[in-house]
């Protein structure tokens, strides 16, 4: 039997004008990763678990009308050993000032076609980045 933990998220693909897509580093941690997280037992569906999350961690109102869910990705958690992240993807837009807040320590608008060599959660790096690539 395995002792793999599943972990189950809701993340967000945010971009801006110049089609950089918005990265996160939570403190503590080392790599960039999506916005989003965790739903709560009051969350009624998964866009509404992305409108708390990025008004909690990053102070900005999540525009439901053309979100759109990519997919279900799963990797190795960045920041939990021993777990598998499985997120629920959506690319969404937001209004509003967007600032770290709450466990947020970093924001970085990355280039998905190039991120260098930014730590980044195996995840985005290998799953959701290169989506993004031309698109």
């Amino acid at each position: 039997m395995s002792s793999t933990k599943l972990i189950r998220i809701v993340a967000a693909v945010i971009r801006n004008a110049e089609g950089r897509v918005l990265m996160v580093r939570k403190r503590g941690a080392e790599v960039l990763q999506q916005p989003g997280g965790k739903r709560d037992a009051d969350d009624r569906d998964d866009l509404h678990t992305l409108a708390r999350e990025l008004h909690e961690e990053l102070g900005c109102t999540m525009l439901r009308e053309g979100a759109r869910w990519m997919g279900r990705f799963s990797a190795p958690a960045a920041n939990e050993p021993g777990h598998v992240v499985e997120a629920e993807v959506y690319e969404v837009r937001v209004e509003g000032q967007v600032e770290a807040r709450a466990e947020i320590e970093e924001l970085r608008w990355v280039d998905p076609a190039a991120p260098g060599d930014l730590l980044i959660a195996r995840l985005s790096r290998e799953q959701i980045l290169p989506l993004l690539v031309g698109a």
